[in-house]
């Protein structure tokens, strides 16, 4: 029987099996990338509707965004430690298990009307969206360096189709939750359940070999073979690392502010489940199906544009959502878009700069910091803007959202004025 060494070394002594491993993992991902963006769209979709409705007033209606973005965070920092330790399988299945749970949970407090059970289920779900997002590096392990943007750029497009999908779907899961006793506006998780489950079932099943295992071992045995001195090492940019946090973490806060109380917004105009379901999925294609060609942009026109990029097209976003009559179907899609597109172009322009900036070595555990603040970000802005809406108008959260999005503008200059006359290096 082959030692574990004898099977990893097969994998460097063999480049081609190396490319058939990266092949299979990106197919294995996106599959389950379609399966957990379904599940990401309920609580996007209907949760602040959910909460409106068994606490009613729209006061704490930002809360359950708040929430699973809050367990996403939790989830963030245990998935990438399990990942680490055990590998993507047992990491990554765990995560999309956890929130299938926290969905089922969802429902039950739905049917039992237990807001308590509401809430702790809402930030187990928040595991999922966690998960759905980490899921994309997966597909880098055994990627070349010119492969990663691609690879992160397939596995956010394939995104979509679930998520897309999801918010559709309302009206077919409501009529179904309602024909086995369980409350409309709970139907949506039932979606999520089953999406989330299978999506951590799948992957258990079919990613093997672990391609985080395979990479990491592959590059130990690479280590202990090389001869003579070590290269020098490469230093982090500080400055570089705080502008791509920053650039995200402003951008989750926007976007989830705004994005969340939309339904409430259109609900309180008349619009049906199913127009906002269109509406919110809209978005989410926005966020997600534009990636491959954002990766290019940020390629090609540059890290620092994209982000401007980002801000001004948030500030979009927010105008025509503050002018736009709350009746207009046509003008909240516009705003919901722009909303979406704004978040992708920050996302991508952000997280270039951090690969960019950080040592390869910890640069797993700088990126997962700044994924626990971009969720902590998203936490904040769902819990304020229920609150910001009781207490003004959704025409004010947008317009502030659109305004303090124009903040990454400053932090791209003080960026820039620090790496001048420098030659900016991809690692």
């Amino acid at each position: 029987m082959k030692s574990s060494d004898d099977s990893i070394q097969s994998y460097l002594d063999s480049p081609e099996k190396q490319g058939k491993l990266y092949k299979r993992t990106l197919i294995i991902i996106v599959i389950t990338q379609i399966f957990g963006g379904a599940g990401l769209a309920a609580g996007i979709t209907v949760g602040a509707l959910l909460a409106e409705d068994m606490l009613g007033t729209n006061a704490l209606a930002g809360l359950p965004a708040a929430l699973f973005t809050l367990g996403s965070a939790g989830a963030a920092f245990i998935v990438g430690r399990l990942s680490n330790r055990f590998g993507r399988r047992l990491g990554l299945s765990s995560g999309f298990i956890a929130g299938g749970l926290g969905s089922a949970g969802v429902v039950v407090a739905a049917v039992t009307g237990s807001v308590f059970l509401l809430f702790l289920s809402l930030f187990i779900y928040g595991a999922g969206t966690a998960t759905n997002l980490q899921a994309r590096y997966a597909g880098t392990d055994l990627a070349t360096k010119e492969q990663r943007g691609t690879a992160v750029s397939i596995a956010l497009f394939s995104t979509t189709f679930g998520a897309v999908a999801g918010p559709n779907l309302v009206d077919v899961m409501g009529s179904f939750a309602l024909s086995v006793g369980v409350p409309a506006l709970a139907g949506p998780f039932i979606l999520a359940a089953a999406a989330y489950l299978l999506a951590g079932l799948f992957l258990f099943a079919f990613l093997r070999p672990d391609p985080f295992i395979i990479a990491r071992k592959i590059s130990e045995l690479r280590q202990a073979s090389q001869t003579g001195p070590a290269p020098e090492p490469f230093q982090s940019n500080k400055r570089l690392i705080i502008t791509g946090a920053f650039i995200m973490i402003m951008t989750q806060i926007v976007m989830v502010a705004v994005m969340t109380m939309t339904p409430v917004h259109m609900g309180d105009y008349g619009h049906t489940l199913g127009a906002i379901g269109f509406v919110i999925g809209l978005h989410i294609a926005a966020m997600y199906l534009p990636s491959p060609l954002t990766g290019i942009l940020v390629d090609k026109v540059g890290r620092y544009a994209m982000a401007v990029a980002a801000g001004v097209t948030l500030l979009a976003a927010g105008v025509v959502a503050a002018t736009a009559s709350g009746e207009s179907f046509l003008m909240m899609n516009v705003a919901l878009i722009l909303l979406g597109l704004g978040w992708n172009f920050g996302l991508i322009s952000g997280t270039a700069l951090i690969v960019d900036s950080t040592n390869p070595v910890t640069r797993p555990k700088t990126q997962g910091t700044v994924d626990v603040f971009i969720a902590l970000g998203g936490a904040g802005g769902g819990a304020m803007s229920g609150m910001i809406v009781a207490g003004f108008s959704f025409e004010v959260l947008s317009l502030a959202g659109g305004l303090l999005s124009l903040l990454v503008i400053p932090m791209v200059i003080w960026a820039i004025q620090d790496n001048k006359g420098k030659v900016e290096k991809h690692t």
